[in-house]
């Protein structure tokens, strides 16, 4: 866990590093040896930095962190609290525009043929359909009204 805090210092201190020393002569060798004397464990170079510098500034920080760390996590609780109102708020929304917005649509293209729709047919506008008797059936407003509620198709 040492290697670890050690390295990821120098990967952040290396960004800056990187742009103001890079044209330093034999600089990425002396960068690469330095990685090796923090892995090695014959030398041990993450511990000694770690144990000297790391841990000490850390335990005297430990307030400051754990007050940050409360911080955050009031933050963000409060934060998903609040993405989660304004969440459920747009679904709701959606839900809602597309059932009135989809009820309207349906309305306007499925339109339901009932009694009032057939009676807005014009009377002299017949239809020769045939019945299951295999005649023809001259279908106006009235023969069709007359013959779906007096009589069954067989």
């Amino acid at each position: 866990m040492m290697y670890w805090i050690v390295f990821a210092l120098f990967t952040t201190a290396e960004t800056v590093t990187d742009l103001l020393l890079s044209w330093f002569p034999f600089y990425f060798e002396l960068k690469i040896a330095f990685v090796i004397w923090l892995l090695s464990p014959y030398t041990k170079g993450s511990s000694v930095l770690y144990r000297k510098f790391v841990h000490p500034t850390l335990s005297n920080k430990e307030k400051e962190i754990d007050e940050y760390i409360a911080q955050a996590k009031d933050k963000s609780y409060e934060t998903m609290m609040r993405f989660g109102k304004r969440g459920l708020n747009l679904a709701a929304n959606a839900a809602v525009t597309a059932a009135t917005k989809g009820q309207g649509v349906l309305s306007d293209k499925l339109r339901s043929f009932s009694m009032q729709d057939l009676t807005l047919i014009n009377t002299e506008d017949e239809l020769a359909l045939h019945t299951s008797d295999g005649h023809n059936f001259p279908w106006t407003t009235e023969n069709l009204h007359r013959h779906c509620f007096t009589s069954s198709f067989t």
